[in-house]
Formats: structure tokens, sequence, C-alpha cells
């Protein structure tokens, strides 16, 4: 079987990001992650075993000096010693385990040292979702012509519409294959600076910014975009308490980054509980919000009010919206917007997975234990969200911070 994880920054911006901030705030913790397949899948026979063995074969992706080279410039905020720390590590197989029902469907756990099995999340599930692909014929009836050609589309109508636009696809494509063959569609796309519409250069209104995997990052000279995940929050509201873990990870996170890599993720215990625990200090700290769930027009409403009543021109802060969002939505949104905030838009799954013939995944991996040290008590760690189907971990918890909340 061939790999289909070959590099080491095959692999999100916030997985590096959150890794070293582990490092820093808490070293000693351990996790465990869960496997979540929101459409309930019934995987083939022998499927896990095919996983296991692609899991089994990342004990050889190592980093390069090329890789480190390209963090070092383009990922400024990380310190010198990590990318030794990186040089070291190995993915441990072990710490991964994985079953397959009667029924076809999939259990999957991460456990181990945190700063150890933060690195898995991305190649769990880019495995998982190319390995299905496959499996349902996709990538043998994939034509690189014709998609590379409705990408190039889709970049021109993101750049025609004014969207300040990254890629955040990871996770559920369609095969690294056709991540590559995306990110260079809207690369060069966006390098023509324009087009000509009857015999009349008409520059972009919009811009490419980059995309959330290193490698393509580095492959293609794009910036590599992401800042954090909602793991932080949840293990930290096993430390914090959920009324103030949103501050203490805003205040620790702007520590260990000095104040840089400021894009806040906020909605881990929905918008109520952040808003109400945001100071002005660290509103001004960070250069802004992510929105990954709810409503976004009524998300915007609550940032710009909540900057303002803080003293804060909204129109000084950047927000980013994330929440599985095609062109034609990004567009509603940034007419909403106006100019009110700065907006920017993360598109996953419909760059790397809208493909012709298709059906993408609906997978995700979540924290759902931590314990701060190896001596302490194992604790349950959720997510609430601002949309109920974005609601993961154990049910009573859920109901009880649900309760706390009001």
């Amino acid at each position: 079987m061939q790999p289909i994880i070959n590099h080491f920054t095959d692999n999100d911006a916030y997985t590096f990001s959150c890794q070293y901030y582990v490092l820093q705030t808490y070293p000693r913790a351990e996790v465990e992650y869960t496997f979540f397949d929101r459409n309930h899948t019934s995987y083939p026979e022998g499927f896990a075993d095919k996983v296991k063995e692609q899991i089994n074969l990342m004990k050889n992706v190592r980093i390069t000096e090329e890789e480190i080279a390209f963090m070092q410039q383009r990922m400024y905020y990380l310190p010198q010693w990590y990318f030794t720390f990186l040089r070291g590590y190995k993915f441990n197989p072990d710490e991964v385990h994985i079953q397959q029902a009667p029924d076809g469907q999939l259990a999957i756990s991460i456990r181990g040292k945190w700063y150890s099995t933060i690195m898995w999340e991305m190649p769990v599930l880019s495995i998982i979702s190319e390995l299905m692909h496959q499996h349902r014929g996709d990538l043998e009836r994939y034509d690189a012509a014709l998609e590379c050609e409705r990408a190039t589309d889709k970049a021109k109508q993101i750049l025609r519409g004014g969207l300040v636009l990254g890629d955040m696809g990871t996770r559920r494509r369609l095969s690294f294959h056709h991540h590559d063959n995306v990110i260079r569609a809207l690369k060069a796309t966006a390098e023509a600076g324009g087009e000509n519409v009857d015999g009349v250069f008409v520059p972009w209104k919009g811009r490419i910014v980059g995309t959330s995997n290193v490698y393509l990052a580095m492959k293609y000279e794009l910036v590599p975009m992401g800042t954090m995940s909602h793991q932080i929050i949840e293990f930290e509201e096993n430390v914090s308490g959920i009324f103030e873990c949103n501050f203490n990870v805003m205040r620790k996170f702007s520590n260990v980054y000095d104040g840089d890599n400021g894009i806040y993720l906020y909605d881990c215990f929905g918008d109520k509980v952040f808003f109400n625990n945001l100071s002005k200090r660290m509103a001004l700290m960070f250069v802004g919000l992510r929105v990954d769930s709810g409503v976004e027009e009524e998300q915007t409403e609550k940032i710009i009010e909540k900057y303002k009543q803080l003293g804060i021109n909204p129109a000084t802060k950047q927000v980013i919206y994330s929440n599985g969002l095609n062109i034609e939505r990004a567009l509603e949104i940034h007419r909403f917007v106006d100019g009110r905030v700065q907006d920017s838009y993360g598109m996953g799954t419909f760059l790397t997975c809208d493909v012709v013939g298709c059906q993408p995944m609906n997978i995700v991996v979540k924290l759902t234990k931590c314990r701060i040290t190896e001596k302490r008590e194992w604790h349950d760690c959720v997510k609430l969200s601002c949309d109920k189907g974005k609601t993961l971990g154990n049910p009573e918890k859920c109901a009880y911070l649900l309760k706390q909340i009001g």
C-alpha cells in the first residue's frame, strides 16, 4: 500500500501552533481524542485494517530541513528550540486505537501525552477520507483537467467578488493530489492579477491569502494560515471552569505568543459565555475573531456591538468566517458585513472535495478526555458550539454545562 501522508507538514498550521502552546502550558497533560462520523457511515469490511496500515506507515514520516526552514521564515512566532523538538518528533502508531463494529462503523481513539497525540487529528481524517473515496471509485473517476478548470472558475468568482480567502480543506479532502491541484489553481488565478472583460483588463477585487496546509503553503509560497483549535478551550474548561476558560486561554495564548498569532476561535462554549468574559485588554491584544458556528449575520452584529461596548472601532478588527462555506454564502456574508469589520473567509470541503460525482465525508476528531498530569484524574472534554449539530462529547456533561449557562 502506498502511503497517503508523505510529508510531515501535510498538516494544518494550527496543529503546530497548538502543540507549542501545549508544550509551554501543559507539558505533562494527557488526553484522549475520539473520531466522530456525523453521517454514521457504514464503512466496508476490512476498512479499519487499511486505516491501521496507513497509520503504521506514519512512523516513517519525519520533518525535513526544507520544511523547518520554511516554518522558521513564515511561522516566525515559533521559537528556535521548538524546531529542535520537531526534528526529534516521531509519530507513534501505538497512540491510535482503531476498531470496526459489525455494522461497519469505525471506533477510533487517540490517547497519550497531549503534546504528542495532538499531531494525529489531520492525518487520521485525511487518511480516512482518501481511503473512502478510493473505495467508492472517486479517485479512479477523477478528471484532473476538469477539476482544475472548476477550481480556476471558483478562484475567479472569489476574486471578482472581493473576497479575502484561504484554504482550510485538509481534513476532508478528496485526496492529496486534488488538494494540490486546487491550491495550484487558486494561486495561478490570483497571480494573473485580474481578467480581460470586453478588451479591458479588470483587476481582481479579492485576494487568495494562503492555506492552512503547511506543506502546500511551502510548495506554492503561500501563507500558512491558522492559530488555534477548540481543544485548548475544551481542556481549559476543566482547569478554569466554563465562565473563565476563554479569558484564561486568551491570557495564556497571548503570553505564549507575545501578542502574535492573534485570531481567537470563540465559540467552543457558545457566544454568550465568550462575550460576557471578553475584556478590553484581550480584545485589544487579539487582532480578531473566527466565526465557526451560528448564523454569521447574527454573530457579526454581536461582535460589532461587543467591540463598540469596549470602546474599540470594529473596523480595525479582523473577523474570519469558516463555518462550512461555499462561494455564494461567503459573498452574502461579505455584502452584509459591508466593511464594518475586516472580513476574510476560510473554505474547506467546498474547495477540496467538491468534485463531480463525489459525496464528501462529514468526519471530525475531537478532544474528549484530559488530565493535567499523569497523576491526576481524567475529566470529560466537550464542545457546545453555537450549532446544535456541532455539540460533541459526554451528553450528561453537555447538559450540565448548558444548564449552568442558562
